[in-house]
């Protein structure tokens, strides 16, 4: 059978949230890219690339994994750095 009469099926490509696709990327057919990753200049991504990565080379291979740091501030601190802004605004002098 003819190339052209086989027909083509297309997956699609699934970019996530807060990614960063450097310049002249190649992404395969079916690949999905999680949130917040980082795909290198020139990588052509073959599989699906996990949540908080970044990828680079030909194929693309996971370079570094991280997470984004938590924050946690309790309340004393939050009106802490209240009072000190509030001392700012009116001239007093900060303990």
């Amino acid at each position: 059978q003819l190339i052209r009469h086989q027909g083509v099926s297309r997956k699609g490509i699934h970019i996530g949230n807060n990614c960063w696709i450097g310049a002249k990327v190649t992404l395969l057919d079916g690949v999905t890219i999680g949130d917040n990753c980082v795909i290198a200049a020139g990588a052509v991504v073959t599989k699906s690339v996990p949540a908080d990565t970044v990828v680079g080379g030909v194929p693309a291979k996971v370079l570094k994994n991280y997470k984004k740091p938590i924050i946690k501030k309790s309340l004393q601190d939050l009106k802490s750095y209240q009072d000190i802004q509030f001392s700012f605004k009116k001239g007093l002098p900060v303990n």
